[in-house]
């Protein structure tokens, strides 16, 4: 599809660039390929998009911008911290399931006064080993737990900077009518003003004998 260039920008498109270019910054994307995406629903070039944010639409959304990166940085800062936490065991044990048998080993032969293991040896072995395994589990299901109710979490703030960003958007619009309408008024005024000096009667002058101009008063 060709893109052909508008002049002319609504409310709407302003707030789709809006919201576009916070989300990819929030995200760790560039603005270009914000431009770019938002050139595809409105059928416009990526450099007016991006004309458009400079020029007109980024100086509205100072805060909003200082805000998605912060949530940038505290989003790659939660992702690093999961991955360190993958990458360590779910459970630190103390030894190793062959490290535990050698210590029963040992203690058996302490106790026997040889290196046969014997039916209880191995049957206490089985149930620290199935403990140790249980646990691991419990500490696995707990993790995903936490990734769910992050997940939900990042969820509700994207929510909520979607709709700080219509506020915001919003406000502008309420504070631009205001000052239209406050320029209304004031030129109303003064047509007032200068109506009601046009209504006040003109000055009279008469002549005296010595060829003098005077005014004469008001209701002679």
């Amino acid at each position: 599809m060709v893109k052909v260039r508008q002049d002319a920008w609504s409310h709407e498109d302003d707030l789709l660039l809006a919201e576009t270019v916070l989300r990819h910054i929030r995200e760790g994307s560039t603005q270009l390929n914000a431009f770019e995406e938002v050139g595809d629903k409105l059928n416009r070039t990526s450099a007016a998009c991006g004309f458009r944010w400079n020029a007109e639409v980024r100086s509205k959304y100072e805060n909003a911008i200082d805000l998605a990166k912060r949530q940038r940085k505290e989003k790659k800062r939660a992702i690093a911290a999961a991955e360190q936490k993958l990458n360590k065991p779910v459970i630190e044990l103390p030894q190793t399931e062959e490290g535990q048998l050698e210590s029963i080993i040992e203690e058996s032969e302490k106790t026997n006064g040889t290196g046969t293991l014997t039916i209880d040896t191995v049957i206490r072995f089985l149930k620290e080993l199935k403990r140790d395994y249980y646990a691991s589990n419990q500490s696995k299901n707990t993790l995903e737990q936490y990734k769910k109710n992050n997940l939900k979490l990042h969820e509700q703030v994207n929510q909520l900077e979607k709709q700080l960003a219509q506020t915001e958007a919003q406000l502008s619009t309420i504070q631009e009518d205001y000052q239209v309408f406050i320029q209304i008024m004031d030129r109303a005024r003064k047509m007032t003003v200068l109506d009601d000096q046009g209504s006040m009667p003109s000055p009279a002058f008469r002549m005296d004998k010595n060829g003098n101009l005077q005014q004469l008063a008001q209701g002679n």
